[in-house]
């Protein structure tokens, strides 16, 4: 059962909120072309770049990924509703987008709204995001359930094998997701079927090796950035966990969601989202409302700032120490043991 919540302060935050609320159907639109047109343009430069040599593939491939990344901040905002007014529209950009990104749109979009709905809160962890314990649970472990976490919370594995696995492997049969959630079902198949399609289409016209060397690098970069992003707008030192029964929806929003301060230009081929605290507040704010959102009221002022240089020091945290409510390093672990 979830927490009743404040009233006023529902009302209060919807208040706030309302004037942003929405999507701007001309802005949506450009952002798309601006989006879809590079995109298309410089993944087949990078192809052509096969021609000169793979290092400038790989160059290439930086500023491709991060199209694609902005693309899928698109297909982001079709699964909360917030890019297009026809919901018809949202779902068939989404989920051709969904193709582009091997990720199955039906699927991430009912994984991803759980997200929204629980995150930071510690009784109902496990869907859309990323696996976090506290250290009770740590400690009360045996050694190879630990050594799997320590494994899996190594930055290689979250950054680079994590995201190629996911999108590889875990979006072609998501295991986990019940057999009850039938459309997430439906979209998996049909986005499976369309992949096999687009791999057959492109071996077929431009051959298989050309298509496998011109793409896995831009896939790679753009799922350990999106990966990376994700990652540091949750995971920081004094981030907001707690138990059901105390969690509150607006706290976790404000205090555990960062504000990921970026260069204009990343800013933009991010479309937004290091303001990923006044997202989590509202899904229905559009990505290129979020700034002026920020900026515009105090309230979002008191959030974390991240910057680029402060994520190396995030990327070791992993486990949260209920009693201290912070995130911590496993080698902090010896510090807290005799207590």
């Amino acid at each position: 059962m979830t927490p009743a919540p404040d009233r006023e302060k529902v009302a209060r935050w919807n208040a706030i909120l309302k004037p942003y609320w929405g999507p701007d159907t001309g802005a949506s639109v450009r952002q798309l072309l601006t989006s879809a047109i590079p995109f298309v343009v410089l993944w087949y430069a990078t192809l052509r770049s096969l021609e000169v040599g793979y290092w400038l593939t790989v160059l290439l491939a930086l500023p491709t990924a991060a199209f694609m990344m902005r693309l899928f901040m698109i297909q982001h905002d079709c699964g909360h509703g917030s890019f297009f007014r026809s919901h018809a529209a949202r779902q068939w950009l989404g989920r051709c987008i969904g193709v582009l990104l091997l990720t199955p749109y039906d699927y991430w979009k009912r994984t991803h709204a759980y997200h929204h709905a629980h995150s930071g809160d510690l009784d109902f962890r496990g869907f859309g995001d990323i696996d976090t314990f506290t250290v009770r649970e740590y400690l009360a472990w045996p050694w190879y359930r630990r050594l799997r976490y320590r494994l899996y919370r190594h930055p290689f594995v979250l950054f680079v094998l994590g995201p190629l696995f996911i999108f590889l492997i875990k979006h072609r049969f998501p295991w986990d997701v019940p057999a009850r959630w039938k459309q997430a079902w439906r979209g998996v198949f049909w986005t499976n079927l369309a992949l096999v399609a687009v791999v057959l289409l492109m071996g077929e016209t431009i051959g298989y090796q050309r298509f496998l060397l011109t793409h896995a690098p831009v896939q790679l970069f753009a799922t350990t950035a999106g990966v990376w992003m994700f990652y540091v707008q949750h995971q920081f030192e004094q981030t907001y966990w707690d138990r059901h029964e105390e969690w509150d929806y607006y706290d976790a929003s404000l205090y555990g969601s960062s504000y990921l301060v970026l260069p204009a230009p990343l800013r933009w081929l991010s479309a937004n989202i290091g303001f990923h605290h006044v997202h989590h507040m509202s899904m229905r704010i559009p990505n290129y409302k979020l700034q002026r959102a920020h900026e515009e009221n105090e309230e979002f002022h008191v959030v974390r700032e991240v910057r680029v240089r402060d994520t190396l020091k995030l990327i070791n945290l992993a486990l949260w120490d209920e009693d201290r409510r912070r995130l911590i390093r496993f080698r902090d672990l010896k510090a807290l043991q005799p207590a």
